[in-house]
């Protein structure tokens, strides 16, 4: 393994279990034109750059506000969950520093934009983590599903993609890797319990599971 690249939304951080049920609960009913109970869920749209979520949502149902009122609404909750409710992945410090000392490059590729991805990268001071930092809005195509975000991330790390894992929690994230011709590893929580993962080729039950998945694959 040459290198590896964490999603942030539900792997270094516990965002996803504040997201889903906020977007379920309160901002895909205010922001979609559909009746009730036949309206969409977060888990659509759960990985996707939230301009890609926009148009996904235009398209699908119809929007009841424009795109840029649809940032300000999620720039609102993510100053919310991002600067005093979601929590860092219990041993991911020790985790990016072994292996760093074993050689592995260690990026954070997001959906996010910058702007939420400095609040996290502050807030718990892992700026220092990561060789790469790489958001959708650092790409010129599309977003997760597409694979255009892990393939800048291993341009700007200088690492051939298939001798490259991606952790991520979300089937949109999942397709991403496995385009980009990463190895996918599925990170499991209580926010996506439910999911089959059909696209991982190989699923982590949590960090300490994780932890064992990434320590065999950096071994020579």
């Amino acid at each position: 393994m040459e290198a590896c690249c964490f999603d942030m939304d539900g792997v270094v951080v516990d965002s996803e279990r504040h997201w889903v049920p906020l977007e379920n609960e309160r901002i895909l009913p205010d922001v979609v034109d559909a009746p009730e109970g036949e309206g969409p869920v977060a888990s659509e749209i759960t990985g996707m750059n939230v301009r890609d979520a926009y148009a996904y949502l235009d398209r699908e149902y119809g929007t009841t506000v424009d795109v840029d009122g649809f940032l300000a609404t999620y720039d609102d909750a993510a100053a919310e969950l991002y600067d005093e409710r979601v929590a860092l992945m219990p041993g991911f410090r020790s985790l990016v520093d072994d292996l760093r000392d074993a050689g592995v490059a260690v990026a954070l590729v997001s959906s996010s934009p910058h702007r939420w991805i400095d609040r996290v990268l502050d807030r718990f001071d892992v700026r220092g983590a990561f060789d790469a930092v790489v958001s959708a809005d650092d790409v010129d195509g599309p977003g997760k599903p597409a694979p255009d975000v892990y393939e800048a991330a291993a341009a700007r790390l200088d690492v051939d993609p298939t001798a490259s894992v991606a952790v991520e929690d979300s089937a949109h994230g999942l397709a991403a890797a496995r385009a980009a011709r990463m190895t996918a590893v599925a990170y499991r929580t209580t926010a996506n319990a439910d999911s089959t993962f059909d696209d991982a080729d190989v699923v982590a039950d949590g960090p300490d599971d994780l932890r064992a998945i990434l320590e065999a694959r950096r071994r020579p």
